[in-house]
């Protein structure tokens, strides 16, 4: 990707560029995306419990593009002005198709995501997932599923992420909790689902 740093050290790429958008273009993306999109609380289950969370989401894609995680199946609303604009931008910088975007809107720092990787059945393999981030500045981890090794980064207000290639596969990432942080964060992941 035009412009990025390499954080994978091996087994895929995941390509950083921390000022993708100015600090007033991306303010100007969180209040729109704040107050525009169709936000619902996320809804997981856990050990046969179906429980519901503060952490807010939107699902929009394309097509009604079906998407189960958590065991919790959603249907893609479409796309909006700002979303097509986002997603024609991202696609033409990292050279990735994407069809969809999940949108999460966390509230403050004691709202996060636990260690996972993005590998559901309907999701393209080894296709880039590009992570736009507004608002709070927020830790993002990665670690390798077999070394185990561990890197961190800052994602900052304005941020462009890009996972791609056997990245899913052999790494776990996460958006760890912290006190430090009492600000909300809307971070936009664009997918290419089958």
């Amino acid at each position: 990707m035009k412009g990025g740093i390499q954080l994978l050290p091996y087994d895929g790429e995941t390509w950083f560029i921390q000022d993708f958008f100015t600090p007033t273009e991306a303010s100007a993306y969180f209040d729109e995306i704040l107050n525009t999109a169709a936000w619902q609380n996320d809804e997981v289950v856990m050990f046969g419990k179906h429980l519901t969370m503060s952490r807010k989401t939107a699902w929009y894609g394309t097509e009604p593009f079906s998407y189960t995680y958590s065991k919790i199946p959603r249907v893609a609303l479409p796309f909006t002005p700002v979303l097509n604009n986002l997603q024609a931008l991202v696609s033409t910088h990292t050279q990735c198709l994407f069809n969809s975007a999940l949108l999460n809107l966390y509230h403050h720092g004691m709202e996060g995501m636990g260690k996972h990787s993005d590998d559901e059945d309907s999701i393209v393999p080894q296709s880039g997932i590009a992570s736009l981030s507004f608002g709070a500045e927020r830790t993002f981890a990665l670690q390798h599923k077999t070394t185990k090794e561990k890197i961190r980064i800052s994602l900052p207000s304005g941020s462009l992420l890009l996972m791609v290639g056997k990245c899913q596969e052999c790494w776990w990432h996460e958006l760890p909790k912290t006190k430090k942080v009492s600000i909300p964060r809307i971070n936009i992941t664009f997918r290419l689902m089958k």
